[in-house]
């Protein structure tokens, strides 16, 4: 007589509250660019300092939070940075991209940076500061605005219609119906001429340009962009045009590297 089988359950929901609490951690200083003393820490993760103040310790012997001796304020180290580069796909692409962009740099005189896509968010994950007297950055990590961005333009025009549809879901809460309509009319001609080029939507005398950097497989890897800043002084190196020249070479090198091949015109 055979047993008669048990109806599969749900998978078991696992508990882990230090690894948990670690990750509440990072989290909570990654939106607190000053840093968080540890009763702070407590208060806003509405947990009594008890436990949580092993949890800091050891975070800071391994190297993943910086204390500032003067403030006792902790912050996230670039060991998070480091160990998130090494373990993701970004890594490779960065070793490549990273003497491109030196090179793209130097040639134009302006800085220019690299996003990709992560889950439902754009984030800049390599900046090369331009050799110049003055230039234009962003910072590692951050996210770009969806509906806005150059780069996340040519992202969203370049990416399948399930990724793109994902992508424009997250970005509704920021944008009206409206501006999501324009913006797919807007991704059709980037998608048509190949590269993005508008003025800045958040700085003023700034011209973004944006090309896209494929893989072996064809699809979008990342977007390289140049914010562009003229100069009045006479000293320019290249215009807009010379830089977007050199910038879709400069991406059209990354991609190669990975692999890619352009299709036959």
């Amino acid at each position: 007589m055979h047993k008669a089988k048990l109806p599969r359950t749900a998978k078991t929901v696992y508990s882990a509250p230090a690894l948990e609490k670690g990750f509440d951690i990072i989290e909570l200083l990654a939106a607190a660019p000053d840093g968080l003393t540890s009763t702070e820490i407590a208060q806003r993760l509405k947990r009594s300092l008890s436990e949580i103040f092993r949890i800091l310790v050891v975070m800071e012997r391994r190297g993943w939070l910086h204390k500032n001796s003067e403030t006792d304020r902790y912050s996230v180290s670039y060991h998070v940075l480091e160990h998130a580069f090494r373990a993701t796909p970004v890594q490779g692409l960065s070793v490549l991209a990273a003497p491109v962009m030196y090179g793209l740099a130097l040639a134009t005189e302006q800085s220019c940076h690299m996003a990709l896509i992560s889950s439902s968010n754009i984030i800049i994950v390599l900046q090369q500061d331009s050799p110049g007297h003055s230039g234009f950055s962003v910072r590692l990590g951050d996210k770009c605005n969806t509906v806005t961005s150059c780069s996340s333009h040519v992202l969203l025009a370049f990416s399948d219609q399930a990724t793109q549809e994902k992508l424009l879901a997250a970005a509704r809460s920021m944008a009206s119906a409206l501006e999501i309509r324009k913006l797919r009319d807007r991704l059709k001609l980037i998608l048509r001429r190949g590269y993005e080029s508008k003025p800045s939507s958040r700085h003023v005398g700034v011209h973004d340009v944006s090309y896209p950097i494929f893989g072996s497989d064809g699809r979008i890897r990342a977007a390289l962009t140049i914010p562009f800043l003229s100069v009045i002084d006479g000293t320019q190196r290249a215009d807009i045009e010379q830089a977007r020249k050199t910038l879709a070479d400069a991406a059209q090198k990354i991609s190669r590297g990975l692999g890619w091949i352009p299709p036959l015109s």
